[in-house]
């Protein structure tokens, strides 16, 4: 098997854009991706490309040129931009390929997203009395996990305040002016204890990677950054999860747990060794809880850690440094991969006024989304 390097990233702003297709913005972030690596599109063998609301997301082509390769259409939830980068990255593993595209798009309209609860393999009417909502399924996790293990309503907003903060920051974030945490907490309460400012918004983007065999990415750049392991686990019976009508009487861990030691195994690391983490903070409550799931503390820890500054741009556990979700939004076919878009220029030192201070060399990035499947990857220098 061969490893796996990036060579390239690239991304459409997320945000609203008006007539723009997802299409069109996935164009502009694998162009984009292409100049990163120093290619043309006709240098690609291959591509993945994965969205929600696209059902052909090969028609980027179209804008690309029309070259003939093969182009794989994914969609998993929350985790769609995972699968496609580990799809692309196992092609190319493998020997298949030797460089290929992996890209995300999505365009949402505004508001909380809906569905048929059948197609999650819940009854229809679970949604008839109401509860087929995303902000109630997590309105109760992180009440529980507060009630349990002392987390306060004031670090939830510190988290999303933090995120505000480093969105600001970002010229590619949808959410470009900070928010204090009085403000959060004084913000309309959707599902307790979340109030409006803890959630992210579902929005338009997308973003692109270049992939290629490790032993030819010099060809290429001279920072290539690593994809070291890319892991999907899906829930196991007795997680908490969404959209389940009923919950077992034995518990066992999130995906997110399964996923996170899996990835730690295939890349020969541990949580000490991550330098700059990306977290799926589909509200704040989430990347308090993901923060354990994935080995970063113990449960309970984050109270101090979060009021130490401890996630922080500059502290010795930065999560979000672009800002998550909170300030991006979720388009959900590209929010993976604009997590990756992060780390790479994070590890290359090129993150401007959110870069990480010392020399970060190793980022890890989670996905999690409905109905229970977690995504985990880890990239080095």
């Amino acid at each position: 098997m061969y490893d796996v390097a990036i060579i390239g990233v690239g991304i459409h702003p997320f945000g609203r854009f008006g007539p723009k297709s997802a299409i069109d913005m996935a164009a502009e972030a694998v162009r984009s991706a292409c100049a990163d690596a120093g290619i043309d599109w006709t240098d690609v063998q291959f591509a993945f490309g994965g969205s929600r609301e696209v059902d052909n997301p090969d028609a980027v082509i179209g804008l690309l040129g029309l070259t003939g390769i093969p182009f794989m259409d994914v969609y998993n939830g929350c985790a769609t931009a995972a699968t496609a980068l580990e799809m692309t990255a196992d092609a190319i593993r493998f020997g298949k390929y030797d460089l290929g595209v992996a890209v995300g798009m999505d365009k949402h309209l505004p508001g909380a997203f809906t569905a048929d609860p059948v197609h999650y393999s819940a009854p229809s009417w679970y949604g008839e009395i109401g509860q087929f909502l995303t902000t109630k399924f997590f309105g109760i996790k992180i009440n529980r996990y507060m009630h349990d293990h002392g987390i306060s309503a004031e670090t939830l907003a510190k988290v999303a305040a933090k995120n505000f903060r480093n969105g600001a920051l970002n010229p590619n974030a949808f959410r470009r002016k900070a928010v204090s945490e009085e403000e959060i907490l004084a913000s309309k309460m959707l599902n307790y204890p979340l109030t409006q400012y803890m959630f992210c918004a579902p929005d338009e983007g997308a973003a692109a990677a270049v992939l290629c065999r490790a032993d030819i990415a010099s060809r290429y750049t001279s920072t290539p950054v690593y994809l070291r392991s890319t892991e999907l686990r899906t829930r196991r019976y007795g997680a908490y999860e969404v959209h389940s009508t009923w919950a077992a009487v034995e518990e066992d861990h999130a995906p997110t747990v399964y996923a996170s030691r899996a990835a730690y195994e295939a890349a020969g690391i541990g949580p000490e060794d991550v330098h700059v983490i990306q977290l799926q903070d589909t509200d704040a409550g989430a990347e308090v809880i993901h923060m354990a799931e994935n080995g970063f503390c113990a449960d309970g820890e984050q109270e101090k850690l979060i009021s130490d500054g401890a996630t922080e741009i500059d502290g010795p556990l930065p999560v979000n440094t672009d800002g998550g979700l909170i300030a991006n939004g979720e388009p959900i076919g590209a929010s993976g991969l604009r997590q990756i878009h992060e780390l790479v220029l994070q590890l290359r030192g090129q993150a401007g006024a959110r870069q990480v201070p010392g020399t970060p060399r190793v980022g890890y990035s989670q996905l999690y989304g409905a109905p229970g499947t977690a995504a985990v990857s880890i990239l080095t220098t």
